[in-house]
């Protein structure tokens, strides 16, 4: 087949299986690997240390997969119905997490389209990712045509804004590529800037990971610092403050794929029975959603901290569950919340718990709690 026929059938199929957008561009070092190296340098990764131990890899496709010729990104739009407020004893989900994981969406529809390849070229080699792989996705998007990296860093369609959902084909066929748009469209607006609540949005196209609510919800597995708890707010995993607020987010259509919408219980989420449930249990609620990531000692601590910042008195019974738990993790951050408590039965929870707690970085954190505790 000729690069133009294999391009159209490919592009033809993906949309077939679901996928909004999709675009080739040649599989070459990215021109963006220079931002991502002083990124890296600058110490912006946090905890993602998995990107600087494969900082060579992200060069060149080729460490992707070997002999790949050409990159045919995909995005997917995932906006679905508009976020519900959280009321007392619950949490703000961002909208990826809604429904399905997405991986096992897009996976599934990759796998398909990696067949149906082979099945129009044998003897080509095909590799189908999404964000598990050394693979700069924005950048390889944004030079695909599919849209420009706005200033919160993320890639931004005139059509479907930023809630987009990117993967990749990789082949070592010769596609027909398309042409990179021209200058962004994001001009002297600055309002996701203005809105983060961390400021981890330092100056324009630059974000620090280690200030960013989705980084501290999500990619963080020790205790969120404490100078930014109280701005995780009702958090609970990710934020979608800095696309909220973009002109170019509030006229996305609807996402076609039903996976995506909010599950039972997820828009908005109540945390005050989280603590009571087992590894069984949270499994069984959570295997198959973004949530399952963060494993249960990863939602429980933020549960905590917003049950922190949103005091309830409903939700005593499950902090102070959350003080006897067995991960430290918990513990520490339920005694955090505690301390937000004008209750006396969060001081009796802190001082009994405060006789047993063998753990340093806990027993910190409950004398703290004792001395803002009433």
């Amino acid at each position: 087949m000729t690069p133009a026929l294999l391009t159209a059938a490919l592009k033809e199929e993906a949309h077939r299986l679901g996928f909004d957008l999709a675009g080739a561009t040649p599989a070459a070092a990215p021109p963006g690997i220079e931002r991502f190296d002083r990124w890296l340098a600058e110490g912006h990764a946090g905890q993602m240390r998995y990107m600087a131990d494969r900082a060579e890899a992200y060069r060149h496709p080729q460490h992707v997969l070997e002999g790949a010729r050409s990159v045919l990104v995909l995005a997917t739009n995932y906006r679905t119905v508009e976020p519900s407020g959280a009321g007392p004893g619950q949490a703000v989900a961002s909208r990826y997490a809604w429904g399905t994981d997405y991986h096992e969406v897009i996976r599934r529809r990759l796998h398909r389209l990696a067949d149906f390849h082979r099945q129009l070229m044998p003897e080509v080699a095909v590799r189908g990712v999404v964000d598990t792989a050394p693979l700069l996705e924005r950048e390889f998007a944004r030079l695909a045509g599919l849209g420009w990296i706005g200033k919160n860093t993320l890639l931004l369609s005139k059509r479907y804004g930023s809630w987009l959902f990117l993967a990749a084909l990789l082949t070592s066929a010769e596609l027909q590529y398309d042409k990179p748009l021209g200058a962004g469209h994001c001009g002297s607006c600055r309002a996701c800037l203005d809105a983060c609540p961390t400021g981890a949005l330092v100056e324009p196209y630059r974000l620090d990971a280690r200030r960013c609510i989705s980084y501290l919800t999500i990619e963080l597995r020790d205790p969120v610092p404490g100078g930014l708890r109280e701005a995780i707010g009702d958090h609970l995993v990710g934020c979608d403050r800095c696309q909220e607020i973009c002109p170019f987010n509030h006229r996305t259509p609807p996402a076609a794929e039903r996976a995506f919408y909010p599950g039972d219980k997820m828009n908005p989420v109540t945390v005050t029975g989280l603590f009571l449930l087992d590894e069984a249990q949270f499994r069984r609620r959570f295997r198959h959603t973004p949530l399952w990531r963060l494993r249960r000692r990863g939602v429980l601590r933020n549960a905590a901290i917003v049950l922190g910042n949103r005091p309830h008195a409903a939700a005593l019974p499950g902090l102070v569950a959350g003080l006897e738990d067995d991960e430290p993790l918990v513990r520490s951050a339920c005694a955090w919340a505690l301390g937000c408590y004008a209750i006396e039965d969060a001081r009796k929870a802190l001082v009994a718990r405060q006789k047993v707690e063998t753990v340093p970085a806990v027993q910190t954190e409950i004398e703290a709690a004792l001395q803002r505790c009433p």
